[in-house]
């Protein structure tokens, strides 16, 4: 299917005046790690290869959410590596007429080995989720080894010139919370831009999240302890963060804190699932299916229409407590822009 698009039509926007610029495409909800926040270890109720977009299709919608002023695409998971041939679809997407950025969220146990064929189909930036810097840590929180791998696609990225390079970090007390600083002293060495994540309530987690959480206040102030930071505009990019830098640093650490200063007032996204299903809120039920009239035959400008449809239940705010269930699983592999 082949769509002229106008790039120069108004601006999506929801109800709340913000405008909608960012569509976050998630490929699998399958992952090679099992993190503790984040799933059981045992993995999940896949979904079925059926039930997944194809690559076409994920690209047939990314071309009618850019008709209506979606600009930047994030691929994300689950862990998109692990979705064979991942460049053909950033191919497929850098092709289309008015997208300006493709970038891409992972663990990083597979960047190294793709990431040249990434590159050369469109990939402009990446975020890494590195929750230690500490390989019995890693094994101990991730369920599984790796971190050997995982350094060295940071390092593969940084040396193709990828940027801005972020990292995401889950901080967890008690597991992770003592490593504050070593994370934050790699953005003094290191072009690199550390975002520290409140740990979130999904249903696997609620006893971890309860005794775990560290607000993004004790995080900064933990920061602070080594060395004097001040607040700075941050890299290029769509995320929820809030930068700070040491003086003369070539990086900046950031948090990103869903829970103690919600972020809602400035969100710009939507996502689409695996399954074809335009999510509204990363934490929130609402939802309109993208999958059905495209495998119906729908044109571009009547998925367009969808777009346009969704804004009317895109909700102002999300509602996260501390210690409630969101009623999404895995929120983690999608929250940093």
């Amino acid at each position: 299917m082949s769509t002229v698009v106008d790039l120069t039509r108004a601006l999506l926007a929801d109800a709340f005046d913000r405008p909608i610029t960012y569509l976050r495409v998630s490929v699998t909800d399958k992952c090679n790690l099992r993190c503790v926040y984040c799933m059981p270890e045992s993995g999940l109720d896949w979904l079925r290869r059926e039930e997944l977009l194809r690559y076409e299709e994920i690209v047939e919608i990314v071309r009618a959410a850019a008709s209506v002023g979606v600009r930047t695409i994030r691929i994300t998971g689950g862990e998109p590596l692990v979705r064979r041939d991942l460049h053909r679809l950033i191919a497929g997407i850098a092709a289309v007429p008015g997208i300006e950025d493709i970038a891409l969220s992972t663990n990083a146990v597979l960047l190294e080995e793709q990431l040249p064929a990434l590159l050369d189909a469109g990939l402009r930036r990446v975020n890494v989720s590195l929750d230690t810097l500490r390989e019995d840590r890693f094994e101990a929180i991730a369920r599984r080894p790796g971190l050997d791998r995982v350094l060295r696609g940071i390092d593969a990225a940084l040396a193709a010139g990828l940027a801005p390079l972020k990292l995401n970090c889950v901080v967890m007390r008690g597991q992770n919370d003592d490593e504050i600083a070593a994370f934050a002293e790699l953005t003094r060495a290191r072009a690199v831009f550390v975002r520290f994540i409140e740990v979130m309530p999904v249903h696997e987690n609620l006893e971890l999240q309860r005794d775990a959480y560290v607000s993004s206040d004790e995080i900064l102030e933990r920061v602070a302890e080594i060395g004097e930071i001040s607040p700075v505009a941050g890299p290029p990019g769509n995320g929820p963060a809030r930068y700070f830098s040491f003086a003369g640093a070539p990086g900046a650490v950031g948090v990103i804190s869903p829970l103690s200063h919600d972020y809602c007032e400035r969100c710009n996204r939507v996502r689409l699932t695996a399954d074809g299903r335009l999510r509204l809120c990363l934490f929130g039920d609402q939802h309109l299916d993208l999958r059905t009239p495209l495998r119906a035959g729908a044109t571009s400008e009547e998925l367009a229409d969808i777009f346009r449809a969704s804004m009317a239940i895109k909700p102002e705010r999300h509602h996260l407590r501390l210690g409630e269930a969101s009623s999404r699983m895995r929120a983690f592999s999608e929250i940093g822009g």
